[in-house]
């Protein structure tokens, strides 16, 4: 397993169990503590994770914004196993539009190349992802936030006002049954909230680890969602709640 892998599945193992020790880690991963130790300050630095005594927590602040750089390393088997089962929701000549993010990147690589539709998205890194000789990209515009990369701002949202879509694959950073999905940024939550408002069908894209999660600003609430995938099982009481939404729950695609 070469570091940067390492380092990977430490964010992973620490995100999933709300902290890990630095045996635990050695022990899971094969390596020694002073190994563990070293990457773990070297996370640390990078606001990858917290250290504690004897070990790491995850970093939790629901003001805390984490990069699109750390977003992009974190989970990215569970996100390429939602990505996968995303494509599925795709109908030939739609309108889709993909929100910035990380797992929404995934979706874009998973798209069939043979197949034809128009893509719109407020990420320049997707756009260029999506780009082919078959089939067009529109960019929003706007101002681009160097922290997520996502455009936002008044260009950005008179876009919006004037367009609409057939389809919608949506990221958030958070969300649970009461609070409903948020975002730690203003300015991103109003993106997403008209995202949500001019698209015809919403497909939300997320892993387990944002599940009975809140952030900052609310954007959407679960009614506003026709079909969720996630990577794990639900508990069968969490999975009606959302069912009573009237969403479409696909959970455990990475089993």
């Amino acid at each position: 397993m070469l570091p940067a892998e390492r380092r990977r599945r430490i964010v992973e193992l620490v995100s999933e169990s709300d902290g890990r020790s630095v045996e635990a880690l050695a022990e899971g991963l094969g390596f020694s503590k002073a190994t563990i130790r070293r990457d773990l300050r070297d996370l640390e630095d990078r606001g990858l994770i917290e250290r504690s005594h004897g070990g790491a927590v995850p970093v939790t602040s629901v003001g805390r914004e984490r990069t699109f750089g750390e977003k992009e390393v974190q989970n990215l088997d569970a996100k390429r196993a939602i990505a996968k089962r995303a494509v599925d929701e795709l109908i030939e000549g739609q309108v889709v539009f993909f929100d910035a993010g990380t797992t929404t990147m995934q979706v874009a690589r998973q798209m069939p190349a043979d197949s034809n539709f128009l893509s719109v998205t407020n990420s320049p890194r997707l756009a260029i992802e999506l780009n082919d000789e078959d089939n067009e990209v529109k960019l929003t515009g706007g101002t681009l936030r160097r922290r997520t990369r996502a455009c936002v701002g008044p260009t950005a949202e008179s876009f919006m006002h004037r367009t609409n879509f057939d389809l919608l694959f949506l990221g958030t950073n958070a969300f649970d049954v009461e609070g409903g999905l948020t975002t730690p940024n203003e300015d991103e939550a109003r993106m997403k909230e008209l995202m949500v408002e001019k698209a015809a069908r919403v497909v939300l894209v997320a892993d387990h680890t944002k599940i009975g999660r809140r952030s900052f600003v609310q954007f959407a609430s679960l009614d506003d969602i026709d079909t969720f995938i996630t990577d794990r099982p639900l508990d069968a009481s969490l999975r009606d709640e959302i069912a009573n939404f009237g969403v479409e729950v696909v959970d455990g695609v990475s089993q």
